[in-house]
């Protein structure tokens, strides 16, 4: 049975993020796999790497048991709207603070990373007023280069899929649900798709 982490990066319970987020989580289960949804502006953590990576940083409770929930997870899929091109702070905090060397990464004697989430499959749903065109043409898919590209794919996630939404600000209420419906879709591809058995855990820190 697949089991997927599904992170909300929206503080909002009634956004459009949460709904997707919501309907995502009720679909996975219902197409046969668990899932538990995390909203990631409740967790109570500092979101600054005060040394970087050349000093420890205590891992805070919440985000002990986040890192937990990313090592018994075969998917994870995150939610959240696209800010100033990017994610926002709290999506970029929980990365920093989590994704450290030799728990989601560690370099060994050549010049490129090993990816320690490897074995794990990825999902990003992404929102944002912009149109596509701009998005693609002004900003250079921002969030998928940085995001997609240079943190999950960095770390080892694959497959990673992805689904952006444009002109957030115009859209009908009438389009916003069948977005949400189109949830239900996504879901039962991951959980299909989904890896059948993890690899071993990174080593704790």
């Amino acid at each position: 049975m697949s089991h997927a982490l599904v992170l909300l990066g929206h503080a909002d319970p009634k956004s459009l993020n949460a709904a997707l987020a919501r309907a995502y989580t009720d679909a996975f289960r219902a197409a046969g796999g668990t899932a538990t949804l995390v909203t990631l502006s409740d967790l109570r953590f500092d979101p600054v790497l005060r040394h970087g990576h050349g000093a420890g940083q205590a891992l805070e409770p919440d985000l002990l048991a986040l890192r937990r929930a990313f090592e018994s997870a075969h998917h994870v899929a995150w939610f959240f709207p696209t800010y100033w091109a990017s994610p926002p702070a709290v999506v970029r905090g929980v990365v920093d603070r989590l994704f450290l060397p030799n728990w989601a990464f560690r370099y060994g004697s050549g010049p490129l990373p090993e990816g320690l989430m490897r074995g794990r499959s990825a999902r990003m749903v992404t929102t944002m007023d912009s149109p596509a065109l701009w998005y693609a043409f002004s900003h250079n898919r921002a969030i998928h280069g940085a995001f997609v590209s240079g943190t999950l794919r960095f770390v080892g996630f694959a497959p990673i899929r992805t689904r952006t939404i444009y002109g957030v600000r115009t859209l009908s209420q009438a389009s916003r649900e069948r977005w949400v419906g189109s949830m239900a879709e996504l879901a039962r591809v991951d959980c299909a798709k989904a890896p059948a058995q993890l690899l071993p855990a990174p080593a704790a820190l």
